[in-house]
């Protein structure tokens, strides 16, 4: 006889993107449930498609610019083209550690009319907000040209408790 499952969490979902093409498309759909005052963060290896997603976040949200990596400029705002909310797009790669660093950027002021996403933000945003939605990407790594990407949806805190993610995968 098995054990019965785990009772699964509502608020997360798992899905699986075989080109970058899929990932900008599931950033187009997941920002279709974003808006002002979310915090998105991203979290993968180097190469898995965390700049992708948030460029097809952007043009989800109809933001002006082009989405590319902040990494030298750790964040980047895109103003709304229409009267959705602002895209705030940060790469937490070369800070150094906790919300010290963060807390230079202003994030909290930013954070009630805006989206923010940030790639690489794992220990270093989370006391922005209890409400979060985190995206694990995770690819293969080593000497591969696999485009397969396991993607892992979790939303913390109340506003995430009713969202249901599982849309995204459809």
């Amino acid at each position: 006889m098995e054990a019965p499952a785990a009772p699964h969490d509502p608020a997360d979902t798992e899905l699986t993107v075989t080109s970058p093409d899929q990932m900008r498309e599931l950033g187009r759909r997941l920002a279709k449930l974003l808006r002002a005052g979310d915090l998105v963060m991203l979290t993968g290896e180097l190469g898995a498609g965390k700049t992708t997603l948030s460029r097809g976040l952007g043009e989800g949200l109809g933001v002006r610019g082009a989405v590319t990596s902040p990494t030298f400029v750790i964040a980047r705002v895109h103003p709304s083209l229409g009267d959705g909310p602002p895209l705030v797009h940060v790469d937490a790669y070369r800070l150094g550690g906790g919300l010290d660093e963060m807390e230079d950027l202003d994030l909290d002021v930013s954070l009630p009319e805006s989206v923010i996403v940030v790639e690489w933000g794992e220990g270093k945003v989370e006391e922005l907000t209890d409400d979060r939605l985190e995206v694990l990407i995770h690819r293969a790594v080593g000497d591969t040209t696999d485009e397969v990407r396991h993607v892992t949806l979790t939303g913390l805190g109340e506003r995430w408790a009713a969202v249901d993610l599982s849309v995204l995968a459809a």
